[in-house]
């Protein structure tokens, strides 16, 4: 075995995400990943032994099993592992490097040099990538009222729905997070540079995986008054060279799917709109599991690992 081989633990490997992970890490000749005995997952001093003697851990736990296992890192002092959290527990923490690697210029190194970075969440990245830039241009205002709705494939919600779904006792679609509450809201408005808390409403579909959000505007109720054109002009921009984030046409037929970028870690941003009418839908393609979970892992441990993109 090659003695540059870097290696991982992941805590939490069997779950959705944790799985999704591995699976991609196979595909990476410069890693190792390293796991513990099944009957000792919940061990912390297993956990603590193997946190000691790898170069990063990836948490995929919920939030308070996560903060518990950042508490044993924090004990091996200068001997910690990287890490990278894939639950909502730092998403917001200002020690933490937020791991949306095109987040602005520049933000990718920041990600390369972080020791601890916190994944985003699969619905925010599809919002901050689309609002992010526009409000950076002076398009769109801080204090702007948002609304951000998104559909996603049932994969995303867990253990149990993804059981419900799949013995077809789940609703075809249904709206949730109603309570306007949801987890992921402080995330993409603090990344978005949103003063205003946005209106989020997420759906999930009978489709395993597979992202779409969008944000409708009123373009005459912006501050430039903005055409089409300039809000894909901004997008564009922001992304050129990018390899995972591209702005594509919108389609002619005004149509749009939501599982063609499965398995790949591939976010597409389209402008809908209609000049006549002065309003516009922003759209965000992506795999809920892919650039919205395991993808965009893989991508910030490459990156925070020195290895070459993927």
């Amino acid at each position: 075995m090659s003695q540059n081989l870097k290696s991982i633990f992941i805590d939490g490997e069997a779950g959705t995400t944790g799985l999704g992970i591995r699976d991609r890490l196979a595909a990476v000749p410069e890693v190792v990943v390293k796991s513990i005995a099944p009957e000792k997952r919940k061990d912390p001093a297993a956990r603590k032994e193997m946190m000691a003697g790898v170069d990063l851990v990836v948490l995929c736990l919920p939030d308070d099993a996560a903060k518990e296992s950042v508490a044993l890192a924090d004990e091996l002092g200068s001997d910690a592992p990287k890490i990278v959290d894939a639950s909502t527990a730092h998403r917001v923490a200002a020690d933490w490097t937020y791991g949306f690697a095109e987040l602005a210029p520049g933000h990718a190194e920041a990600v390369a040099n972080a020791s601890r970075v916190a994944n985003p969440g699969c619905y925010p990245t599809g919002g901050i990538a689309l609002l992010r830039p526009l409000v950076d241009a002076g398009l769109l205002a801080k204090d702007h009222p948002i609304t951000v709705n998104a559909v996603s494939g049932y994969s995303g919600g867990g253990k149990s729905m993804i059981e419900s779904y799949e013995a077809g006792t789940a609703p075809d679609f249904e709206l949730y997070g109603l309570g306007l509450k949801h987890k992921h809201l402080p995330e993409l408005q603090l990344y978005s540079r949103l003063e205003r808390r946005p209106i989020f409403v997420p759906s999930v579909g009978n489709f395993r995986q597979g992202m779409l959000v969008s944000v409708p505007l009123h373009l005459d109720a912006l501050p430039a008054k903005p055409k089409v054109a300039d809000l894909h002009a901004a997008l564009a921009e922001r992304y050129d060279g990018s390899t995972y984030v591209k702005v594509m046409p919108a389609e002619a037929n005004g149509k749009l799917e939501p599982e063609s970028l499965n398995d790949t870690n591939q976010l597409e941003l389209r402008v809908f709109g209609n000049d006549e009418l002065g309003q516009a839908v922003l759209v965000a393609k992506l795999d809920n599991l892919g650039k919205g979970a395991s993808g965009a892992a893989v991508q910030n441990i490459r990156l925070m690992l020195g290895l070459a993109e993927g």
